[in-house]
């Protein structure tokens, strides 16, 4: 004899119960989250508009044909002479951390010679995390121990752990070390 809809569903409904009744109410995923880097670029462009506006109105900046670009990849700058490409580097780290900005995740280039007496310099954002610098934040979790596991996907990794506090202990952990750039935890899963 065949059962019917209304037992086959209550038998799955009781399977069911009984998985979760086992898992002590746990989830069946580990506790986890991931370290990324990112920049926001709504704040950058927010910091350049301000230091543009700043130059714009400062004395010193008269008439030199000083000038900061964004291209929304990257912050670049002219000036006709090093005093006032050291007065732009500083307005622009000034707005930019004012923003929010780490001032560790900019990248400054050489100073170039640009033709007319004039120097240029560009500023590159770090945006993700190197393969290089995943392997020294995996090497460094790896040589803390604390009892979680940490795998590198493309741009940022993911950490997880049977316990949701090795996990903000590995946090806490994360947040004293210097990578050379700012670090960010987000999508915890419990």
């Amino acid at each position: 004899m065949k059962p019917n809809r209304t037992e086959v569903a209550v038998s799955h409904f009781t399977a069911l119960a009984l998985i979760l009744l086992t898992m002590n109410g746990k989830s069946p995923h580990m506790p986890s989250f991931d370290v990324v880097s990112k920049v926001n670029l709504q704040e950058v462009e927010n910091g350049v508009n301000q230091a543009k506006k700043e130059i714009e109105n400062r004395y010193d900046f008269r008439g030199s044909k000083s000038e900061i670009d964004w291209d929304k990849k990257e912050i670049s700058y002219r000036a006709p002479d090093e005093y006032k490409m050291e007065a732009i580097k500083d307005i622009l780290q000034t707005k930019l951390h004012r923003r929010g900005i780490d001032i560790s995740s900019l990248n400054f280039s050489k100073i170039e010679q640009m033709g007319g007496m004039m120097l240029k310099q560009v500023i590159s954002l770090k945006q993700g995390i190197d393969r290089e610098t995943a392997k020294k934040i995996n090497a460094t979790i790896r040589d803390s121990k604390i009892k979680v596991q940490a795998q590198i996907n493309d741009d940022k990794i993911t950490v997880n752990s049977k316990s949701v506090d090795s996990l903000q202990e590995c946090i806490a952990f994360l947040k004293n070390e210097n990578f050379g750039q700012p670090l960010q935890f987000e999508n915890m899963r419990s």
